[in-house]
């Protein structure tokens, strides 16, 4: 766990770009529902002694068709919650796949913004929160420009090819089992409800000093 900075001007200045998709679908996997709060809290909160700079949240839509309204309606709703609780939501149109499923691949946005934002913003630390081993490219990227990346995600499904190419990786494990439990036949339910109990982040995998390259 990261010692809380009481000089508030020297601490880090953190991006959290998430991939909805993944991560939802990581916590549903472990029987929880998703605490966007407490996941907010865990990565750049208080006690982490750094400076959220934006949370930024990658979401696919259902398809803007009568057969998906009621689903695209539900998903709206939540992408309202995150916004209303000061997240920003980046949105996608998705598009129908087979076996009455939909595709809405959120990778190149959030690729492309975390480029433009780390030259905008210019944060100290770029949080990517995905298993997606598509983004090692991009933890690359980031890292040649004297950004520290962490990857967030369940190390335990997490591949060796972003698991190598970020600085260091949060194991939200941990962090999963404090959710909500939930019955894994239903969904999981559109709005998040805050938890009590936070736990510590503890050192995960030995980090690689930042480098330019």
């Amino acid at each position: 766990m990261r010692r809380k900075d009481p000089n508030r001007s020297a601490r880090s200045r953190v991006l959290v770009l998430v991939d909805e998709s993944n991560v939802g679908s990581s916590v549903r996997t472990a029987g929880r529902g998703l605490d966007w709060l407490k996941l907010r809290d865990f990565l750049a909160g208080e006690d982490t002694g750094r400076e959220l700079i934006e949370m930024v949240v990658y979401a696919g839509l259902p398809p803007a068709m009568p057969i998906w309204q009621e689903e695209r309606d539900k998903k709206n709703k939540f992408v309202q919650w995150l916004r209303s609780n000061g997240f920003m939501v980046v949105t996608k149109d998705g598009s129908p796949a087979e076996e009455g499923r939909y595709k809405a691949n959120v990778d190149v946005m959030m690729a492309i913004d975390a480029l433009e934002l780390s030259v905008e913003m210019q944060p100290d630390v770029v949080i990517l929160v995905t298993g997606d081993t598509d983004f090692a490219y991009l933890a690359t990227k980031l890292r040649r420009r004297g950004i520290r990346v962490e990857v967030a995600s369940v190390t335990q499904n997490l591949g060796n090819i972003l698991r190598s190419a970020a600085n260091e990786v949060i194991d939200l494990a941990p962090l999963f089992r404090t959710f909500e439990l939930i019955n894994v036949e239903k969904p999981a339910p559109a709005e998040p409800r805050r938890q009590s109990q936070q736990p510590k982040r503890q050192p995960r995998f030995q980090p690689r000093p930042n480098r330019n390259h």
